[in-house]
C-alpha cells in the first residue's frame, strides 16, 4: 500500500503562486510514476500533471508553462509548483500514484492505484 499526503493548498489571489506537495510512503517511491489531478463541484475529475518514474513530465493544455511537476526522491515527495493562477484553477487537487505512467496520463486516472485525500486550491479575482 501506498500512502499519499497532500499539503500546499490554500488561497490565493489571482496571477499568485502556490506550491503543492505530495509525500508518499509504504512503497520506494523512485518505483511510482505521480501526477495531480483537479476537481470542482459537480465536475469529473481531470488530469493536470505527471512525472514518471524517469523523470519525463507531462502537461495538460491548461497549466502547461504555468505549472512546474517535479520530485524529490530522497524526500519521497512530488511538488506541482503553480504560478499565473487564475480563477479558473481553483478546485480540490489530488495526488495520484502508479507503477505505470499510462495509467495517470489516460481516462482520466480510472485505473490509478493510489490517491490522496486532496486539498482545497482557491484562487481569488
Amino acid at each position: 500500500q501506498v500512502q499519499l499526503v497532500e499539503s500546499g493548498g490554500g488561497l490565493v489571489q489571482a496571477g499568485g503562486s502556490l506550491r503543492l506537495s505530495c509525500a508518499a510512503s509504504g512503497r520506494t517511491f523512485s518505483t511510482l510514476a505521480v501526477g495531480w489531478f483537479r476537481q470542482t463541484p459537480g465536475t469529473e475529475r481531470v488530469y493536470v500533471a505527471a512525472i514518471s518514474r524517469s523523470d519525463t513530465t507531462y502537461y495538460s493544455a491548461s497549466v502547461k508553462d504555468r505549472f512546474t511537476i517535479s520530485r524529490d526522491n530522497a524526500k519521497n515527495t512530488v511538488y506541482l509548483q503553480m504560478n499565473s493562477l487564475n480563477v479558473e484553477d481553483t478546485a480540490v487537487y489530488y495526488c495520484a500514484a502508479d507503477g505505470q505512467a499510462v495509467d495517470i496520463l489516460s481516462e482520466n486516472g480510472k485505473n490509478v492505484d493510489y490517491w490522496g485525500q486532496g486539498i482545497q486550491v482557491t484562487v481569488s479575482s
